[in-house]
């Protein structure tokens, strides 16, 4: 197998990174985007001596648990990599993967709820695995998010997601698995560094001030904290940031800084510098409330 060869396949399994398993004439390729059943035109990409990587060309014949991704970045985007499988069949994947580490990592003996008849009459049966449950709404969930910031090849200032194995930002300022709140604070700010003249943080030449968007919302109490991870100990007109995120935010909890002047991948820095409000919001967890940073 060689770079850049072409081929047929179908997958037949999944990787524990979310990529399709597949194999031509023994060779294994694992191939992002695609689901178990899908026939499919694949570009080799990486190839090494038993096993390589592949680019979804073509979708020759769906899988039937196949569906059309909810995002319209979902493809391109690394956050996500099961978009396009059916929700059901998400969690049946999810399930074998909970099973085969308790196993193989640790060392457990593993009987599903649903077979335990066929281990009656045994002195012991194993470890009992029940079955996994889904979500209502698998949707709108994540309480926290972080959006890198830069400008895309059009020189336009952009906030979203990493593309896989790469820090190229695929714009998108409403993620599908963030809260709502996500997309105004995301928007309020760009705009707010547009008129103020702040520039992204650039990785290459460790210019620039804004490197990240921090946004964490609290489940039911809805209250909102925002933090903009800096190159530097503080941002022009601050006063400004707050008005515009206090008048579109009723919800706003507090903003912050985070110094982060390192050179390196790591997102947050030490140091937390207050902007306005509080450092915490308060959320609940049945009766508790728990002030959370």
């Amino acid at each position: 197998m060689k770079k850049n060869q072409i081929c047929q396949i179908t997958i037949e399994d999944m990787s524990d990174n979310g990529e399709g398993i597949g194999r031509y004439e023994g060779y294994t390729l694992f191939v992002k985007d695609a689901v178990p059943g899908d026939r499919i035109r694949v570009r080799v990409t990486k190839a090494g001596r038993t096993y390589g990587y592949g680019r979804l060309e073509e979708l020759l014949e769906p899988s039937p648990c196949r569906v059309e991704p909810k995002c319209p970045v979902a493809r391109r985007c690394g956050g996500c990599q099961l978009q396009a499988m059916a929700y059901d069949r998400q969690l049946t994947y999810k399930e074998k993967k909970v099973k085969a580490a308790l196993e193989r990592i640790g060392g457990l003996k593993i009987v599903q709820e649903t077979d335990l008849h066929e281990a009656a009459g045994t002195d012991r049966p194993g470890t009992i695995l029940r079955p996994i449950m889904g979500m209502e709404h698998p949707w709108r969930y994540r309480n926290k998010a972080q959006y890198p910031v830069g400008r895309d090849r059009d020189g336009k200032l952009v906030a979203g997601f990493y593309a896989g194995r790469t820090h190229a930002i695929i714009p998108c300022t409403d993620c599908l698995l963030g809260a709502e709140n996500d997309k105004i604070v995301l928007e309020t700010v760009l705009e707010y560094m547009e008129q103020e003249g702040v520039e992204p943080y650039d990785e290459t030449d460790g210019t620039g001030l804004v490197r990240h968007i921090l946004v964490r919302t609290g489940y039911h109490t809805r209250q909102v904290l925002v933090c903009l991870v800096v190159n530097g100990r503080s941002i022009p007109r601050p006063r400004r940031l707050a008005e515009k995120l206090r008048s579109v935010l009723p919800g706003l909890a507090g903003i912050c800084l985070n110094v982060n002047t390192a050179r390196s991948n790591v997102i947050l820095g030490q140091e937390l510098i207050p902007v306005w409000g509080q450092q915490c919001l308060t959320d609940r967890i049945g009766d508790i409330e728990f002030a959370i940073s």
